[in-house]
């Protein structure tokens, strides 16, 4: 494995958090900040200080947990946001600003050279309270390109350590990240996040690109939680990275379900079965085809042990399955079916799952076994 200098920045506590209906309550932020660090997280987001109450002690009290991570604190850029983010004890801070015109015009009603002076004046106070300073481009992916790069510039002599480059409302694809970040890397010679919107779908393949692209940094939140379809999900990031880009960044990827559980019952989101990396789904095989082959050798359609993600293999029995999954499926239960009796257990499985509209359950199928035993011993007598 190479080890590619990717530094992973969670902020399931932050724009997580921001999801419409999610709050967590502060044990369960500080809960989730631990897990976080416990699996490998460099950076947490744990929130936003200025708010105040029960977010700024949920904030302190994950400072105060000593954790391996950095803890980040979110702030606009305002000087008065920054002093309660070191009220806090935090080592970093997040400065957030808009850069697209749109945003400039209409949400800050102000002006490029405005939001270039803001900026600077934040990040100079912060770096004087030594702080490490990530300054957000948002909007970045609807900002005009060359202010875009002086705002970063600008941005690195005021002492910012990287930028944030957001793609706020999820527009972009993975070619046109790559081209872009490229570019803008290229003419700041600095760090870059990736901070990819899920609005269609590509906030992880849009991470990926971007780090094709020579960013350093991927932002992101556990099983993707964010605003509106969310961000770039944590362990989908880490996991693409290991087997698409052979780098490993020596996660403890085997409580990526654990967390994954966590993190959906505390927000009140269901994690899908079919989540990528983690839904129950992963490694379960009903088809005959793919039950056969994952049967005689689990890589023909699987890419990593299910262990490797805190999950299980699984042979579902219903519709689509076939004779060897039937077959494998009674083995585990201690009964050895001939071919024959495979073949008459398919058909009434497959003319129950019909029925039922789902797979079958392991007890559904050991009372279909004797009910079929018992219909044998009928026709014999």
């Amino acid at each position: 494995m190479k080890k590619r200098h990717v530094i992973i920045v969670d902020t399931t506590l932050r724009d997580g958090e921001q999801t419409a209906g999610v709050v967590f309550a502060n044990r369960e932020k500080i809960r989730i900040a631990k897990m976080l660090d416990q699996i490998g997280v460099h950076q947490i987001e744990a929130g936003i200080p200025v708010m105040g109450g029960d977010e700024k002690e949920a904030i302190k009290q994950i400072v105060d947990a000593r954790l391996n991570a950095s803890i980040m604190g979110w702030n606009r850029a305002v000087i008065s946001d920054i002093k309660h983010s070191l009220d806090c004890g935090v080592d970093a801070v997040a400065i957030s600003i808009s850069t697209s015109d749109i945003h400039i015009k209409y949400k800050l009603k102000s002006t490029r050279e405005q939001v270039l002076k803001n900026m600077v004046k934040a990040t100079e106070f912060a770096k004087k309270k030594g702080l490490y300073v990530s300054v957000n481009a948002e909007d970045a992916s609807r900002t005009d390109m060359d202010f875009l790069i002086r705002f970063a510039t600008e941005a690195k002599n005021a002492g910012a350590d990287r930028i944030r480059y957001c793609d706020t409302i999820g527009i972009l694809t993975p070619f046109e990240t790559y081209k872009r970040v490229k570019h803008l890397i290229e003419n700041i010679q600095m760090d870059v996040e990736m901070h990819m919107h899920n609005d269609f779908g590509m906030a992880t393949a849009n991470t990926f690109a971007g780090i094709q692209a020579g960013a350093t940094h991927a932002g992101v939140t556990v099983v993707g939680l964010g605003e509106r379809a969310g961000n770039a999900a944590l362990e989908e990031v880490v996991m693409a990275l290991k087997y698409l880009d052979n780098t490993d960044l020596d996660f403890e990827t085997d409580r990526f379900r654990e967390l994954a559980e966590y993190v959906s019952r505390a927000s009140g989101r269901e994690l899908p079965a079919w989540k990528a990396i983690v839904g129950e789904n992963m490694f379960a095989h009903e088809s005959g085809i793919h039950a056969d082959g994952a049967l005689k050798n689990p890589l023909t359609y699987e890419v990593f042990k299910p262990e490797e993600v805190g999950l299980e293999r699984q042979i579902v029995i219903g519709k689509h399955s076939g004779t060897k999954a039937i077959i494998a499926k009674f083995h585990e239960y201690g009964i050895h079916l001939t071919d024959e009796e495979a073949v008459e257990m398919l058909a009434r499985v497959r003319n129950a799952a019909v029925d039922l509209k789902r797979s079958l359950f392991d007890k559904e199928l050991v009372y279909m076994y004797e009910d079929y035993i018992a219909s044998k011993k009928e026709q014999v007598q």
